[in-house]
């Protein structure tokens, strides 16, 4: 079992910044990839990035390249989302997610562990 716990979340205003983080606990030697997805009501949820727990390979969708940033601090077991120049549009309930089994980096899908969410919103 992985247990996961975002926090930094919050309120922003056009154009700030975020960091999001996510603790990993439990079986964390047995995570291969960490990702970091968003929902908004009515919509699915959308993958925005994800990395590779051991080898630090990240990727990152297009429609928030350059924007967004994943990385990690193994270490401590952490992962962090990076969001800069916010949008209104970019409200949404965050969430970080662990795969254990290895899928292409892109690979939406089959994520076995999930955090509780984090609301970040972003308003003037």
């Amino acid at each position: 079992q992985v247990q996961l716990v975002e926090f930094g979340g919050g309120s922003v205003q056009p154009g700030g910044s975020l960091r999001l983080s996510c603790t990993a606990s439990g079986r964390t030697d047995s995570i291969n990839t960490m990702g970091w997805f968003r929902q908004t009501p009515g919509k699915e949820r959308e993958l925005l990035g994800s990395i590779r727990w051991k080898s630090g390979v990240t990727y990152q969708v297009n429609s928030v390249q350059g924007r967004f940033t994943v990385s990690s601090d193994i270490a401590k077991s952490t992962v962090h989302l990076q969001m800069n120049n916010l949008k209104p549009e970019d409200t949404a309930v965050y969430y970080c997610a662990a795969r254990i089994r290895n899928y292409d980096l892109a690979a939406r899908a089959n994520y076995d562990y999930w955090g509780q969410g984090t609301q970040v919103t972003v308003s003037p």
